[in-house]
């Protein structure tokens, strides 16, 4: 930005907040209930439920959000951290966008702001205000979440690391900074508080990207690096220590195949691992093309990763049908009886 107007403008443009979905206070569970009767999307969704508190209810099934898309920027931010919070999630793949780029960057204090889909990006862009359909985020603000990345990894042995336990070393990094954190209750928090991993395969795409390429230009002979291979290793560790899986799936994407292909990858390692039990997916993408975001769970059982009898896909913008999917199973409370699986502490092993 080069001229006072040009402040102006942009502050006129980032003036209301994206304000975060809470499943507390919103009891979905007679609304679901009515969606049952019903056809369509509405009867998918109360089916797929209906599958989520299965998932929740048996004792010997781990749960696992594989998360994609802009949901979090979208308002559903708080959701997945609650899906933390009250023991309804033990691991959680994910995109670097959801993790860094929205759930970190507010942790420092940013915020996402509602906007325009018709805005003129040419304007946006002489601004420095990044859009996601209708959301804004600020790209100065973006670019500080850069470099504190750099700044967590600046700090740490330089070797390689996985996702995850970089994932846990900036929980780690919050702890030991409060007053760097102007949000508490973030995503990254709650997970390193209750020993839940975080992956993140294509890790590099967001930006955590930006700042690992910044701390290697600053440190050329002795760097961090991060090894996907040893997330994927992990990730099969937790499916095969937890036997039957359960998986919410928000979007597709990578996150989605990183999740089906351990069960593949289990088998590689000559251990004998069940399909996921129980899946479900919420996704506006269409599987008639081919691509993965939009291909039926029952299509992922012909290459031996989902079982038939719990799937249900719901072909449903997430923004919409997630915060009811979660309220619902939140005051339905199965997740009261659940015990935590510490999935961390078992990779730290």
């Amino acid at each position: 930005m080069s001229t006072q107007k040009d402040a102006q403008a942009k502050k006129q443009l980032l003036k209301t907040p994206v304000t975060h979905f809470d499943v507390t206070k919103h009891d979905t569970r007679n609304l679901i209930k009515a969606f049952s009767k019903m056809s369509f999307s509405a009867r998918d969704l109360a089916r797929a439920s209906d599958i989520y508190k299965l998932m929740l209810k048996d004792k010997d099934s781990a749960v696992i959000l594989s998360l994609a898309g802009s949901t979090s920027a979208a308002g559903c931010l708080n959701i997945y951290a609650d899906m933390v919070r009250y023991n309804m999630v033990d691991a959680i793949v994910a995109t670097g966008a959801s993790v860094i780029d929205m759930d970190f960057f507010e942790a420092l204090g940013f915020k996402h702001y509602q906007g325009d889909p018709k805005a003129d990006d040419a304007v946006l862009r002489k601004l420095y205000i990044d859009r996601i359909y209708d959301t804004y985020i600020d790209e100065e603000e973006l670019q500080n979440c850069d470099l504190t990345i750099k700044e967590i990894a600046d700090q740490l042995e330089a070797r390689p690391y996985s996702s995850q336990e970089f994932i846990w070393e900036m929980g780690k990094w919050m702890k030991e900074n409060p007053k760097r954190v102007k949000k508490s209750g973030s995503l990254i928090e709650l997970a390193y508080e209750n020993n839940v991993p975080i992956f993140v395969p294509a890790f590099s795409d967001c930006s955590a990207g930006f700042g690992l390429v910044a701390h290697q230009a600053a440190h050329p002979d002795a760097y961090l690096s991060i090894d996907s291979v040893k997330d994927f290793h992990d990730l099969t560790k937790i499916k095969m220590d937890s036997g039957n899986t359960g998986v919410v799936y928000i979007g597709g994407g990578v996150p989605k195949n990183f999740t089906n292909d351990i069960i593949v990858c289990a088998e590689i390692l000559g251990f004998d691992a069940p399909m996921h039990k129980y899946t479900l997916q919420i996704t506006v993408a269409d599987e008639r093309d081919g691509a993965l975001s939009g291909s039926t769970l029952k299509e992922a059982h012909s290459w031996g990763k989902v079982g038939l009898t719990y799937e249900q896909m719901v072909f449903s913008e997430a923004s919409v049908v997630t915060p009811l999917l979660v309220a619902d199973a939140y005051h339905s409370g199965a997740w009261k009886r659940r015990r935590r699986r510490n999935y961390t502490k078992l990779l730290q092993k």
